[in-house]
């Protein structure tokens, strides 16, 4: 009796309410408050990109018998656990986000993520950083659906595409610090290599735990609590909102009178969840598959392969190769805050179109010159920074796509899934494809291969352009009405 009861609880409907606050939250300036949710909630994207070149560059170090004595191939052993960890944990943690509220989730994967890198700085055999960064990931991976679903929802509409686009970007800065700072940690001559790695996870760990500290002020979204029956408690943290807004910014409100009518229920089923994402908005769910994948396939091609391009065909020095990642994170980071203000006044469609196409024009004019031999070490990054210019404000609007067009009872699964997908298949194909090429030697083999990956982004934009949705300045429940409306 006790069970069909608590079953009863979860799967019998609730009194429809009215509800004004996705209006209240759409027309709040921009304030303190704002700036609050975007530094500490977007300080993930700067850890991962702190993340993954600091594992980069001091993957030499580690070989040595003084560290870890770890081998090239257990080396790429933690990185595949890494990228594992982050898919598993974007999956399990994304579905967990729509379950139980996004602020529970951002707090937990966080807490994971600062006890894993500690760890890994306290590595003590090659099996236990392995594990240890497999357990990063799986903090990492399940930041991505919490953070960016929280960040959507809180931030008004009229300038949620700049911010997201700006956000996700902002993996460059923790690429371009930890390629910068990496110069420190790997030489001798400023501190013992036996210290210098396990220094720079720690400091990654210490970054997280201040985070995790400002994260206590960000609140529940307030459009989560509403769908699942938590109406009482949506109002007063909406109030809330609005007074340290309004304290803030020193302004008057206006009033709102758009309600929006909603069906809470506890829980929402995979079957109503898939239902929507492969029924009313399969279009929707095919496009963010494809903007994910073509991005991923492109990053991949050019950072799996450009160490051997600037060694084998542009003659650099194996130690010197380093150097080169500093202006292609510059350029990765620049693209992002130049342009993300345009997806919000230009318009979604045209900007993905925009920044998909020519980021693979010039992907082709780049992959013609390196065949014809014309570029050296330097025009060749040149042309890689330009490519990246645009593509990273690609890859940064494939995040907000699959972010905004879904109903939010399936926004973070949806992040969740795609991200995983996008990297199963960009991340995996790509560089078992770029290793048969380069094994075929000569540039013809690359170049064509460049020229794929410069296809794939052009069909990406033009799938944006006929199938996508002008999301900019439109609030996310116009966009996609909730499951429960």
């Amino acid at each position: 009796m006790g069970t069909d009861k608590a079953v009863g609880d979860k799967r019998t409907p609730m009194p429809p309410v009215h509800t004004r606050i996705p209006a209240r939250l759409d027309r709040l300036p921009f304030s303190r408050f704002h700036w609050l949710v975007v530094l500490a909630l977007g300080i993930t994207w700067i850890l991962d990109g702190l993340e993954v070149t600091l594992v980069g560059s001091v993957g030499p170090m580690l070989q040595s018998p003084r560290t870890l004595g770890m081998s090239a191939s257990q080396i790429g052993l933690a990185a595949s656990a890494y990228v594992t960890g982050a898919v598993t944990g974007a999956v399990l943690f994304g579905w967990l986000t729509d379950r139980l509220g996004r602020k529970n989730i951002f707090s937990l994967t966080l807490g994971l993520y600062v006890v894993a890198v500690l760890l890994t700085a306290c590595s003590w055999s090659v099996w236990s950083f392995i594990l240890f960064r497999a357990l990063t990931g799986v903090g990492i991976g399940g930041e991505y659906a919490a953070i960016n679903s929280a960040i959507d929802e809180l931030v008004p509409a009229k300038l949620r595409g700049r911010i997201d686009i700006m956000v996700n970007g902002s993996y460059w800065a923790g690429a371009a610090v930890g390629a910068a700072g990496s110069v420190l940690l790997v030489s001798d001559r400023f501190m013992p290599m036996t210290l210098g790695w396990r220094l720079g996870f720690a400091i990654g760990g210490v970054l997280g735990l201040g985070v995790l500290f400002c994260r206590r002020f960000v609140p529940e979204s307030p459009r989560w609590l509403v769908t699942h029956g938590r109406k009482e408690e949506a109002d007063r943290i909406c109030a809330e909102i609005e007074a340290r807004v309004q304290r803030h910014a020193g302004c008057e409100l206006e009033p709102v009178f758009d309600e929006l009518r909603v069906h809470p229920q506890r829980v929402f089923g995979f079957r109503m969840v898939f239902g929507a994402m492969l029924g009313q908005y399969r279009m929707r769910s095919l496009l963010a598959l494809v903007l994910m994948a073509s991005q991923a396939f492109l990053y991949n091609a050019v950072f799996f392969t450009y160490g051997q391009v600037l060694t084998m065909h542009e003659h650099v020095a194996p130690q010197r190769v380093g150097l080169f990642i500093l202006p292609l994170a510059l350029g990765n980071l620049m693209g992002p805050l130049c342009l993300g203000s345009l997806f919000d006044t230009v318009g979604r469609r045209k900007m993905i179109f925009a920044t998909y196409g020519l980021s693979g024009v010039i992907m082709v004019a780049v992959a013609v010159l390196f065949a014809r031999g014309t570029l050296d070490a330097v025009t060749q990054t040149a042309g890689w920074v330009a490519i990246f210019f645009f593509a990273s404000a690609a890859a940064s609007a494939a995040y907000l796509t699959a972010s905004e067009i879904f109903p939010l009872e399936t926004r973070a699964m949806a992040i969740a899934l795609f991200y995983v997908l996008g990297t199963l298949i960009g991340g995996v194909l790509s560089p078992v494809l770029f290793g048969v090429l380069v094994e075929m030697g000569g540039r013809l083999p690359l170049a064509y291969g460049y020229g794929f990956a410069a296809v794939l982004m052009l069909l990406a934009g033009l799938m944006a352009l006929r199938y996508g949705v002008d999301a900019e300045r439109r609030s996310l429940e116009d966009i996609a009405p909730p499951l429960s409306s």
